[in-house]
């Protein structure tokens, strides 16, 4: 048995050398050189460009998470080492739910403290230099709520007031699994009693939740002047009349509520939501982070879909302002502009990601704009004032649904550029396998499926969705180095198998397929059936690379560099760089280094923002499945990374902020 196994650990990898040998996924341009690209290092540059510090959850409201710290550079990245860790005990503390949890936050830097929250919504304050905690503030958030999304706390923001000596400035604010908006005050962790109700805000979800964990708070609230805006996860096909994926301000010094904004229009006769009776679909929620633009007065929502999300005869139209990116007007909350980027969604293709504010570079002239990256593996780039595609879009034609009742749009909106950075099509004779067997049971799996590219609907025979429902692009969205126009995005390929079940045979598909996630979706006449497509050694059915990472040109929409990111050493002892899913963001800065993990290997990966090369990789403990940091603090460049690990992906759990730097003298 042991000369078998490691028979077919050779097999595999002579076999994925071949594959990634043609795959032509490794590189697809050349160096991103500062004399083509960086006109704005000639203009003087754009104003205002985030500090080597890190004060908001992507160092600015626009979510750059591009930093001007240059003391680590592509000449000693190879130099870094641990500088300290902190574990923040959730192993020790949380053993009844940590298995439900997932370590995806990402510190700011206030003042003399680096900041952050753990998954269970604990708001810890650390010394930047050593990692030694100064204070720690717990939420006593229910750990038996079972939250659909796991616990999680993506960020914390902050806000101070104008006067220095107002109480609680500057004050941290985080959103809770359980529901809740908390100030603390950001030197002592003491909640600060004039906000809300002694330093919290109950949101009022506006109905019974079918169970607690139906509705939380997973991403960081958006400050703009005093105003804080948060957004909601919801769980997803449960029913049709979900809670509603309201968008709420309040005042940030004394959280009285200021306005809120329900994508979904709740009268008859809005030209943007068809029916003759009100909607009564939850949902179109801003799971992800928002962003915001002070000078313009301008926050900017990424909508997810409506319930449910894979049948919507109950919801004809398009279902504007669901699956779009909204600009609100902060003081009011009235829409400025929306784009659609999913017209009536049933792909699950949600917004996942922060809409990132960038100014990009073209013929001499500085172009303010919205970058959105999506599900779907496009990217989509609007002029921040109008809305209006800044790089061209087409609506293309699409298939049509089998399924009574259910009118899709006929046409999607499809970037001219840039092109889809992941496939959306494989066919059965296209399918991989480490055996023979393996890739004959892969290629019959991928055969059965109804299979007419990017936007086949689903169906009951089921449908193939590639990208799958967790993209293409998610939660960890992108960053954009300012000096070359550079987009910096990774990016998962996998297939997602989806079916529809008749409603009265859910409760007996759960029996069969196991292996599945199998979802109600009360209230309409379908369940749903989803599980990624697999071979019997349970690897992807679909070829290499599994995970990328790419640099684009958002000036002209073009490729600069693309390649395989993550190895299977953790996954089945092989080191190759086939790429796995990936679940976190990368980071550049005025190094030239990109910082990424996100693998399903447990690195921390430095990469040249010129080619995509790797410079260095650090050894975690886990998958660190959040997006990095990094900050000067006394003259010292740190680079953090939260590896926590991930029960949803099999992967071992810590609890662990890590910190590397260059050594000292």
């Amino acid at each position: 048995m042991k000369y078998a196994k490691w028979l077919l650990l050779l097999t595999a990898a002579l076999l994925l050398i071949v594959v990634l040998g043609g795959s032509g996924y490794r590189y697809l341009g050349g160096a991103h050189s500062l004399d083509v690209v960086g006109e704005a290092l000639l203009h003087g540059g754009p104003a205002d460009l985030p500090g080597p510090g890190w004060s908001s959850y992507g160092n600015d409201a626009g979510g750059h998470r591009y930093s001007s710290a240059e003391q680590i550079d592509t000449t000693n990245v190879s130099d870094l080492e641990v500088a300290w860790v902190f574990s923040t005990g959730d192993l020790q503390t949380k053993q009844s739910a940590i298995d439900g949890s997932i370590a995806e936050g990402t510190p700011i830097l206030v003042d003399e403290a680096l900041v952050f929250c753990t998954p269970f919504n604990d708001v810890i304050a650390l010394d930047p230099a050593s990692g030694e905690e100064l204070w720690r503030f717990d939420a006593k958030i229910n750990l038996d709520q079972r939250p659909a999304n796991q616990f999680v706390c993506r960020g914390v923001a902050q806000w101070r007031d104008d006067d220095p000596g107002t109480a609680c400035s500057p004050r941290i604010l985080m959103g809770t699994n359980d529901g809740r908006l908390i100030a603390v005050d950001a030197h002592s962790g003491q909640l600060c009693p004039g906000f809300g109700t002694q330093g919290q805000v109950v949101l009022d979800v506006g109905m019974e939740l079918v169970w607690p964990g139906e509705f939380q708070v997973t991403s960081p609230p958006v400050v703009v002047g005093d105003t804080v805006v948060v957004g909601s996860a919801i769980s997803d096909n449960v029913r049709v009349a979900a809670p509603h994926g309201t968008v709420r301000a309040f005042d940030a010094q004394t959280g009285e509520p200021r306005w809120d904004f329900d994508p979904i229009p709740r009268t008859v006769g809005n030209p943007d939501w068809q029916g003759d009776e009100p909607p009564v679909e939850g949902h179109a929620n801003a799971w992800a982070p928002m962003s915001a633009d002070p000078e313009r007065g301008l926050v900017f929502v990424p909508t997810s879909s409506p319930s449910p999300d894979f049948f919507g005869g109950l919801r004809p139209g398009d279902n504007r302002h669901a699956n779009s990116v909204v600009a609100l007007n902060a003081d009011s909350g009235t829409v400025n502009w929306a784009y659609q980027i999913v017209h009536h969604d049933v792909w699950d293709y949600d917004l996942p990601a922060q809409p990132g504010l960038y100014t990009v570079w073209r013929d001499g002239a500085a172009h303010d704009v919205v970058a959105q990256v999506t599900k779907t593996g496009h990217v989509f780039v609007l002029d921040r004032d109008t809305g209006e595609p800044f790089l061209p879009t087409k609506e293309i034609r699409v298939p049509s649904s089998d399924i009574e009742g259910e009118e899709l749009s006929p046409t999607q909106p499809i970037p001219d550029a840039p092109p889809q950075l992941v496939p959306s099509h494989v066919s059965p004779g296209e399918s991989f396998g480490l055996t023979w067997f393996d890739k004959r049971v892969c290629e019959r799996r991928l055969g059965e499926l109804r299979a007419e590219g990017l936007f086949t609907p689903p169906s009951v025979e089921g449908t193939m969705f590639y990208p799958f429902t967790g993209g293409g692009a998610n939660w960890g969205g992108a960053a954009y180095d300012p000096r070359r126009n550079l987009l910096i995005i990774n990016m998962s390929s996998l297939v997602h198998e989806i079916a529809l079940i008749p409603s009265d045979d859910v409760s007996a598909a759960r029996e069969v397929f196991h292996d599945q996630d199998v979802a109600p979706m009360h209230g309409a006449p379908f369940g749903a059936r989803r599980g990624v497509v697999l071979s019997p050694l349970e690897l992807p059915c679909n070829p290499p690379p599994w995970g990328i990472v790419a640099g684009v040109d958002l000036a002209t929409g073009d490729i600069v560099w693309r390649r395989a990111l993550g190895t299977l050493k953790d996954m089945a002892v092989l080191p190759l760089e086939v790429g796995t899913p990936t679940f976190g963001g990368p980071i550049a800065t005025s190094g030239d280094v990109i910082f990424i993990a996100s693998t399903m290997d447990y690195y921390l990966r430095a990469l040249s923002t010129a080619s995509g090369e790797e410079l260095w990789r650090g050894r975690l403990p886990t998958t660190g499945n959040a997006t990095p940091m990094t900050y000067i603090w006394k003259g010292r460049q740190y680079v953090v990374i939260y590896a926590g690990g991930s029960s949803r992906s099999g992967v071992p759990m810590d609890d662990k902020l890590i910190a590397f730097a260059l050594p000292q003298e």
